[in-house]
């Protein structure tokens, strides 16, 4: 969860609608009808089932489709019937509405990163002030609430640690608390925030992390649960250090 890599940006929407539709012109079946159907079949049965999983992903993804029109060309297309728009024709349709998703997938990325850059400032701004808060060169800053007394990693060690993360308006978006386990990872595989944090730590410390997001996932964000420029807040004990050389 913790590391850059695997945290990186979600395919577009875009991307996932041409899969959807590939997928759906040779395996999807749609009535226009507006009586209940019987399913007796087993045929009828997949070919719903397939319909219905087709247009809740559509839907999540806010493709605009024309039901009528669809079930259309999907007929079509299995009766062998000519077709009444050509390849060039659907292609150009296709990416036309590709290119517009995505200019709405991005603007809807910059308005938010937008909020998450003030909002995460100000945060910054009043946390510096904070009893026992402590800011590194870099902007990291970070609280002792319990200092260790074992060995202190180096970025050649790995650790293991417990952890929880959480955007600055309370929701936690990972832990390993929750999922009943610590984790082991290399000091320098995780996000450039922990990296520093770490290496101030010794072995039995917990420290509360107050990460900038130029420290975190930045621009990008991370997926769903972290959005692009987010401040993100850690509980991070570190239990054992695991040294380079064994």
């Amino acid at each position: 969860m913790l590391n850059a890599r695997t945290f990186s940006q979600s395919t577009c929407r875009s991307a996932a609608l041409i899969t959807l539709i590939s997928i759906g012109l040779v395996s999807c079946d749609q009535t226009t009808e507006t009586t209940e159907m019987s399913l007796d079949s087993q045929e009828q049965r997949i070919s719903y089932g397939i319909a219905m999983n087709m247009g809740r992903r559509m839907k999540a993804e806010g493709v605009p489709i024309d039901a009528d029109a669809f079930a259309e060309g999907l007929r079509d297309a299995l009766s062998g019937a000519e077709a009444k728009m050509s390849d060039d024709e659907i292609n150009a349709e296709m990416m036309a509405m590709q290119e517009q998703m995505q200019a709405e997938q991005e603007a809807e990325m910059q308005a938010a990163s937008n909020v998450n850059l003030e909002a995460g400032r100000a945060y910054l701004a009043e946390n510096v002030g904070a009893e026992g808060v402590q800011t590194t060169d870099s902007g990291l800053q970070y609280r002792v609430v319990r200092a260790g007394s074992g060995a202190k990693p180096t970025s050649a060690d790995s650790v293991e640690v417990h952890y929880e993360g959480r955007l600055i308006n309370g929701s936690v978006f990972d832990s390993s608390y929750s999922r009943g386990e610590p984790v082991t990872f290399g000091v320098t595989q995780v996000i450039p925030g922990w990296t520093e944090a770490l290496q101030l730590m010794s072995e039995g410390a917990e420290y509360e992390l107050t990460i900038p997001s130029e420290l975190a996932y930045g621009a990008g964000g991370a997926g769903g649960a972290i959005g692009p420029n987010e401040v993100l807040i850690f509980k991070v004990e570190l239990l054992s250090v695991v040294s380079a050389e064994s």
